[in-house]
């Protein structure tokens, strides 16, 4: 496969896509609890503090994830001239630019294995699946992830799929495996390692050999992988005396696989019902993908398609603990499968199934856009009581790409279909993110305190520091700073006996013994500001309130 001027057309184009659907709401969205408010607090720390190997949230070690997305984000803080501020993008930048590195080798994987139609529209299909566009808003490591996921898979792609097997293969394949794996390692520790070692099984199972992984000098990858990660994988056990370690593989990986961690418990066959949203749009090609790749397994490129998807979903189907985006991974595969079965049914129209399945996926797309547009504009509704035009914007939206979509695809003109269902998606995506979810101030119970907290500083020259009971969200201490306490109701009301300046933050629930506390100190507080809205990370609606200390007085409650 020779690259050339249409390839890096095909490049620019797709480019302009990640940007549509990954820019909006980069900026607007504050920050979301609970770990990217954790990975961003933890940037900022090593920025505040220059040290660049240990990771910590406030004083507690966060001995869980590799260092690598730490030094990306604040890499990006530095350049962007934002240090010490409160500004959340930047942590966000490298989670953007992973997933559009992400895409762009999808393309690659899509030109070395299918066709220039197929590998476009499976990068477009995956630039625009729900969970990557989330991701790329998010200040974590999936995105950057898969970016090296897919670099490493791209290599290995040039060694499985070649014209002639004993034709040497370029020195980009292993610089793309080997470096793959080596960023891979500091962003996400084992598992993109993983993923490419249960594709050569699987490719192994299928084929009984591995003669065409000759040329891909494991000691001198090994020493590259070894070159890039061991000076912090050393750094890090020497820093913490191995309490990295123990933390990140006994308590963090090994517990998720013996068990269900953090109330993530689900049985198998959990990611095949959620895949159906999440990979949304391009899981209302799904059948009609994986049924032609079935016909189709003894091909060298469906083959390696279905040796990263199988054994890779197989593991975390039956791994205790599961998030949504664990099965991120094999996103490219899966869009390049979805892709070539749009592709092939628009090339032989008159096909039956395949056209028939094609065709069928278009209904399960209309009623999730729908469902999803919908959705979306009702959020400021249901939560604070109100409709705007800007609201109804996704809802509005969803309709007229069902509407257009499905024209295209009774006419049977599915690439023309496909691409406006991703056009759809965004119509959708994008007003959700720049306006309608960070528009609604009852979702952000962290932002709304940091501008009470604010607005009563600003009365004083400057923010109060503030202690809170009950509510110990991350986003809180991102948006307040590192000297945020998070305690008790009695060590609250202690921090502002010491400090009468501080303002105490109660929730609802914490109130009384906060006020036992106070009487008990006597100390005489009142309320400056009362907030309501959704904690969303559990669900509930949350009432908190600011105190503050009574000037001149000692005894009693206001």
């Amino acid at each position: 496969m020779k690259t050339d001027t249409l390839d890096f057309k095909y490049c620019f184009f797709l480019i302009l896509l990640c940007l549509a659907f990954y820019l909006p709401g980069i900026k607007a969205m504050p920050p979301v609890d609970r770990d990217e408010a954790r990975f961003a607090q933890a940037t900022r720390q090593m920025v505040e503090s220059g040290d660049y190997v240990r990771i910590n949230f406030q004083d507690q070690a966060r001995n869980k994830k590799p260092i690598g997305i730490y030094w990306l984000q604040a890499a990006s803080v530095v350049l962007s001239g934002t240090a010490g501020s409160r500004e959340i993008w930047p942590h966000r930048v490298p989670s953007l630019l992973g997933a559009m590195a992400a895409v762009l080798f999808t393309f690659g994987i899509g030109r070395r294995l299918f066709d220039r139609k197929t590998a476009f529209l499976g990068a477009a299909f995956c630039a625009g699946s729900l969970l990557l566009t989330i991701e790329a808003h998010l200040a974590k490591t999936d995105a950057v992830m898969l970016a090296t996921i897919a670099a490493s898979q791209l290599g290995l792609s040039r060694y499985y799929v070649r014209p002639d097997p004993d034709t040497p293969v370029g020195p980009g394949a292993f610089w793309l495996f080997w470096g793959g794996q080596a960023l891979g390692i500091l962003i996400k520790g084992p598992i993109p390692p993983m993923v490419s070692l249960l594709t050569i099984l699987g490719l192994f199972a299928a084929d009984r050999n591995l003669k065409w992984l000759k040329g891909i000098r494991p000691l001198r990858g090994l020493l590259l992988v070894a070159a890039v990660a061991s000076p912090w994988l050393i750094a890090i056990g020497v820093a913490t005396k191995g309490a990295f370690y123990q933390g990140a593989l006994g308590k963090d990986l090994f517990s998720k696989v013996a068990s269900g961690q953090e109330s993530h418990g689900f049985p198998p066959g959990y990611y095949l019902l959620l895949v159906w949203a999440t990979f949304w749009p391009a899981s209302s090609f799904l059948v009609p993908g994986l049924w032609r790749a079935w016909k189709l397994r003894s091909s060298p490129a469906v083959r390696f398609c279905l040796a990263w998807i199988v054994p890779v979903w197989l593991v975390f189907e039956l791994v205790p603990t599961k998030l949504p985006h664990y099965v991120l991974p094999t996103w490219p595969a899966l869009a390049l499968l979805a892709a070539a079965a749009v592709v092939s049914a628009s090339a032989q129209p008159g096909a039956e199934p395949r056209e028939k399945l094609v065709r069928l996926g278009f209904i399960p797309y209309s009623l999730v856009v729908l469902c999803l547009g919908f959705g979306l504009s009702a959020i400021p509704y249901l939560l604070e009581g109100r409709i705007t035009p800007l609201t109804l914007v996704p809802a509005a939206a969803s309709v007229l790409a069902a509407a257009v979509m499905t024209g295209q695809s009774l006419k049977s003109r599915f690439i023309s279909a496909a691409g406006v269902a991703v056009a759809g998606s965004w119509l959708v995506l994008a007003p959700a993110f720049q306006f309608v979810v960070p528009g609604t101030d009852a979702l952000w119970l962290s932002r709304s305190v940091a501008s009470a907290v604010h607005r009563i500083g600003h009365q004083g020259g400057s923010d109060p520091p503030v202690a809170s009971a009950g509510y110990h969200e991350p986003s809180l201490v991102f948006l307040l700073g590192t000297r945020t306490v998070l305690t008790s109701p009695s060590g609250v009301a202690q921090i502002l006996k010491e400090n009468p300046r501080a303002l105490a933050l109660v929730s609802g629930r914490e109130e009384q013994a906060f006020r036992r506390e106070t009487v008990r100190l006597g100390l005489e507080v009142a309320v400056l500001e009362s907030i309501e809205g959704v904690n969303y990370s559990h669900g509930k609606k949350t009432a908190l309130k600011l105190y503050g200390v009574m000037p001149g007085q000692s005894v009693g409650l206001r």
